[in-house]
């Protein structure tokens, strides 16, 4: 699975990081993804989402499992 966000599609910026002597170094800057289950399609599924689209609504968390007593003990 590559790193990409799963909803908005944002992935790695490539460039340079520039030092005040102007050296130009490559560098990469990554997406803060988090691996959630989110329900996809009907579905539920775990997926690398940004924390922008967790923030802003753009996905639907399932409901949480409730375990009866019996399965507990």
């Amino acid at each position: 699975m590559s790193y990409k966000c799963a909803i908005c599609g944002k992935q790695v910026i490539t460039g340079n990081k520039v030092s005040h002597s102007k050296r130009h170094t490559r560098t990469k800057w990554l997406p803060n993804l988090q691996n959630i289950k989110i329900i996809l399609h009907g579905r539920t599924q775990k997926a690398k989402v940004c924390t922008s689209c967790i923030r802003s609504g753009k996905i639907t968390k399932p409901a949480p499992r409730i375990l009866s007593q019996k399965a507990a003990a």
